[in-house]
């Protein structure tokens, strides 16, 4: 379950290992307004808050080793403490591990991180030396959606990432299934599509903070044999491009996409290779890009 300052049922105090199934998506800048006014949202009123986060480690990044996430965020009046592991992501969707308290004030439970029994907080020296390390400040507004029989909550970020003197933007759509099928997610995203500019993204917010921290951007690797390898490294380079404004990394995503071109379903290889085409574009974030990438990814992973 996904944190949220104005909704107690939401909060989970209890030490069990709760899913979270999101889908992400990278917004173009001038779709805002387009996918405020989607037919979709149209009958249902959104929630719109102001969202400062703050996100915890030791000096010596103790929980990023672990691949684990503290944040605290609130509103200015109310808080939640959350704590994600990394879990599993394939194209943009993410099934984790996630656990929520509501605080009432701004400064971290440290006794309930110690019940949770999940490295490194069952190590004293570990919670003694927690400490802010960066900052992600958005404006969070979020619509629960009935579609296709399953409830699903759209949350738009827009806002800003903050690591000591480096910002980078936040501009992201995230959608969380809350009750029902994992397939509604994939058919809420065709539907915003036809409308707005996105595309898949695979970056959390803590794994963004870090890369711009080091100023270093790793991309997995790229086996021929393994599509979903080159899915995920073509997405990737594109996270790192739009942090980092690096040619090479749009490079990156179309020789990852050129290696899907040889895959033996021709669905596969035909969206490959024009999506490794209109990278080449200065202009290739449009509608028809996201549509053309929802597809490859469902021909991978919903086989």
């Amino acid at each position: 379950m996904t944190a949220s300052t104005h909704d107690d049922a939401c909060v989970n105090n209890s030490p069990r290992t709760p899913q979270e199934i999101e889908l992400k998506l990278a917004l173009g800048r001038d779709s805002v307004d387009a996918l405020k006014h989607h037919p979709l949202l149209e009958k249902t009123p959104p929630e719109v808050h102001r969202l400062a986060n703050v996100y915890y480690d030791t000096p010596e990044l103790a929980l990023e080793a672990h691949r684990v996430a503290l944040r605290l965020r609130g509103d200015g009046t109310r808080f939640v403490q959350t704590v994600k592991t990394a879990g599993s992501g394939q194209g943009g969707l993410h099934t984790r591990g996630e656990w929520e308290t509501a605080r009432e004030e701004e400064r971290l439970d440290t006794d309930w991180l110690a019940s949770l029994e999940v490295p490194p907080f069952d190590d004293s020296d570990t919670l003694k030396a927690l400490q802010g390390v960066y900052r992600t400040d958005f404006e969070r507004t979020q619509w629960l959606v009935e579609h296709n029989g399953s409830r699903i909550e759209l949350a738009l970020d827009i806002g800003e990432i903050v690591v000591g003197e480096r910002r980078v933007d936040i501009h992201e759509i995230e959608l969380e299934l809350k009750d029902g099928q994992e397939d509604a997610l994939w058919s809420l995203a065709d539907q915003l599509a036809l409308h707005c500019a996105l595309r898949p993204a695979n970056a959390s917010k803590a794994a963004r903070a870090a890369s711009l921290r080091e100023q270093h951007w790793a991309l997995p690797a790229c086996a021929l044999g393994r599509p979903d390898q080159c899915l995920e490294r073509a997405i990737l380079a594109l996270d790192a491009w739009q942090d980092s404004q690096q040619q090479a990394f749009l490079y990156a995503s179309r020789q990852a996409l050129l290696n899907l071109t040889r895959h033996d379903d021709p669905g596969v290889s035909t969206l490959a290779g024009r999506l490794g085409d209109a990278l080449s574009r200065p202009d290739w974030l449009d509608c028809r890009f996201g549509q053309q990438w929802l597809l490859l990814m469902q021909h991978l992973y919903r086989q």
